[in-house]
């Protein structure tokens, strides 16, 4: 006999799981397959089975998971080779004033995250920012504040910068060069960058009153430019895959992890230890993470309620493509400055395509909107990007503790620039 309603039964799970990941940031993977679990004791005393184990592998997306988890061991590799550091150190040097040379190593940390994920990038770019702040003897927080919300804004412009770019992707069968140029227009990548030019003279209004002179930081040298290389053949490789695999649905995936065994092997070659130590510092509770979050709104989407939560916008907003658009990108915003963005945007990718059959349009204009919302919503509290987290303990680690409105100050002027011009840019070319 069966007593258990699947849209209710899932619903409250999927609630219990959202709520651990807003105020818990460790074992993130282990809350979520704990979830699925229970979900799936739950479907013994329904009518019929949430989802089966072949349900399982088939609602994640692999070729996603492959470019993770290969840029991710990529980019250890590509920070100990002390590259990223000699080309602040670089900025550092030829800027006249310090709040120029802040906002240049914004700018790098900006380049370095479209391709690097945004947690490895604050790591690599912090020392420089504090080194500075600590000969000037001024506070190092506005510089670390700002460091984040750079690296969290340009992970949005490339396939491989950040995982909810990876999982649109996924869903849209995106290439890395339909990032760009899409069917002819511009993509999501000069959205972003136009969004960034705004935000960046945001920052520049709060750090040109550093005008001291810059005092030259002790530069490390390149252990190898080999890394630099590897990550360039992948970019590259990215960038003619299409060729054989129009469709994205496993190239991808597949040189992402060859060029990080590549670059574990030239590791392993000069140093074993080195390399079996990136090896054991690979992030298992984020690859699961985001392995759970694929079934989970699999499982949403399976049971029915992502066609509910289609059907309470269409009845809420109406059929207005504009205002649905406004509504996702802005609310995509307020949502990812306090939660954690990779599971929402799992979530409303498919409610936005459902969204976008019912309104006679293309997915394009709500995806895109979504991507933007929810990725450079993060940057407005310390606690709406795992950058952020990590820029705040490497300041509370310093003998700096920064509270909310602090990070708030700087971030929401920020997000609200940024935001605004590219949601502008997208509206105006995909609308």
């Amino acid at each position: 006999m069966s007593w258990i309603e699947p849209k209710i039964a899932v619903t409250v799970v999927f609630c219990a799981v959202y709520l651990y990941l807003i105020f818990f940031k460790h074992h993130r993977g282990l809350a979520v397959w704990c979830g699925i679990a229970l979900l799936g004791l739950l479907s013994l005393f329904a009518a019929q089975p949430f989802f089966t184990l072949k349900d399982i592998a088939s609602f994640v997306n692999w070729n996603v998971i492959g470019i993770f988890a290969g840029t991710l061991l990529l980019a250890e590799i590509f920070i100990i080779s002390k590259v990223p550091v000699l080309l602040a150190d670089n900025f550092v040097a030829r800027s006249r004033s310090v709040g120029m040379a802040i906002l240049w190593i914004c700018a790098l940390s900006s380049f370095i995250s479209a391709f690097v994920e945004n947690v490895a990038t604050v790591l690599i770019v912090a020392p420089v920012a504090l080194a500075l702040a600590k000969k000037l003897r001024v506070s190092p927080v506005p510089f670390l504040i700002g460091l984040a919300i750079s690296s969290n804004l340009q992970g949005t412009a490339t396939l491989i910068g950040d995982p909810p770019s990876m999982i649109l992707a996924g869903h849209l069968r995106l290439s890395f060069n339909d990032f760009f140029f899409y069917r002819g227009k511009p993509g999501i990548f000069f959205a972003v960058e136009l969004g960034a030019i705004a935000s960046f003279y945001v920052l520049y209004l709060f750090f040109r009153r550093y005008r001291s002179p810059v005092s030259r930081v002790p530069s490390e040298k390149v252990t190898s430019w080999i890394p630099t290389w590897i990550l360039l053949g992948l970019i590259a490789s990215l960038a003619v895959s299409p060729i054989w695999d129009p469709d994205f649905r496993f190239l991808g995936g597949v040189l992402c992890v060859f060029y990080a065994v590549v670059g574990l092997t030239w590791q392993a070659s000069r140093n074993k230890q080195m390399a079996f130590d990136i090896f054991k510092r690979y992030d298992w509770d984020t690859t699961f993470f985001l392995i759970g979050v694929f079934v989970i709104v699999g499982i949403l989407e399976k049971v029915g309620l992502i066609d509910v939560l289609k059907d309470f916008l269409v009845a809420t907003l109406g059929n207005d493509p504009f205002i649905n658009f406004t509504f996702i990108v802005w609310f995509s915003v307020l949502v990812s400055g306090f939660i954690d963005n990779v599971p929402y945007i799992a979530a409303m990718i498919p409610m936005t395509m459902k969204l976008s059959t019912e309104l006679g349009i293309q997915p394009y204009l709500l995806t895109f909107g979504l991507l933007i919302g929810s990725c450079l919503g993060g940057n407005i509290t310390p606690i709406g990007a795992a950058a952020n987290i990590v820029s705040v303990g490497i300041l509370r680690r310093e003998g700096y503790p920064t509270n909310f409105l602090q990070f708030v100050r700087i971030g929401l002027p920020f997000t609200v620039a940024a935001t605004l011009v590219s949601y502008l840019f997208v509206w105006l070319v995909w609308g």
